[in-house]
């Protein structure tokens, strides 16, 4: 039978995943799992990303009985979602010594740009006669601004992926990740500058 597209209600879908329907779960798997494998590979890397996922469904199915419906499922998937990834990013550091940690304020290499009062005190250059969208046309400059999204702290990553690649307001991404609402403006802000400088630098024929 194939498998009706049109979003359940929420309560509804709940209801029949508690009722364990194979139809509501596949629905869910596919509604969820790319949101749910992005925000893993943000946290823990690839490496990583696919076994999270498993293991934040499982959590998921465990916790359903739980769910009070104070945010959207989707947000309390991910939310699990990113308790799980960040216990495995815990783990990994611990077995493997790693230096890089979940910061919410990490180090800002950009500091000096900004002045006392957090304006710029550098401002960015202003874009090339091309869009930016034209910009990410260049496999050179996609390989550059891959490289340093993967060089971006996690919680840095974490919300720039949910932000501009996934589309979600702050306040949800906020509740997902557990941070307060001026981190995550500030670990957006951070993101998003260093890859800015990435471009800056990639128009003066820096490089990446």
């Amino acid at each position: 039978m194939p498998i009706d597209p049109s979003p359940p209600n929420e309560e509804d879908l709940v209801k029949r995943l508690l009722a364990r329907d194979g139809e509501a779960f596949v629905w869910a798997v596919r509604t969820y799992q790319g949101k749910m494998l992005s925000l893993a590979r943000a946290i823990v890397g690839e490496p990583f990303a696919e076994e999270v996922v498993q293991d934040a469904w499982l959590a998921v199915i465990r916790g359903l009985p739980n769910f009070e419906g104070r945010a959207r499922l989707e947000t309390w998937i991910l939310r699990i979602l990113s308790n799980t990834a960040k216990t495995r990013l815990k783990r990994e550091i611990r077995h493997r010594h790693a230096h890089i940690t979940w910061e919410e304020n990490p180090p800002f290499p950009e500091r000096e740009r900004f002045g006392a009062r957090g304006h710029w005190s550098s401002p960015p250059l202003p874009w090339h006669e091309e869009t930016p969208e034209a910009l990410l046309t260049s496999e050179e400059l996609q390989h550059c601004l891959t490289k340093a999204v993967a060089a971006l702290p996690p919680a840095q990553r974490a919300v720039l992926t949910l932000r501009d690649s996934e589309g979600l307001e702050m306040e949800e991404i906020c509740n997902i990740l557990e941070i307060s609402a001026t981190n995550g403006r500030v670990l957006l802000h951070r993101a998003r500058a260093r890859l800015r400088t990435v471009v800056e630098n990639y128009e003066k024929g820096k490089g990446c």
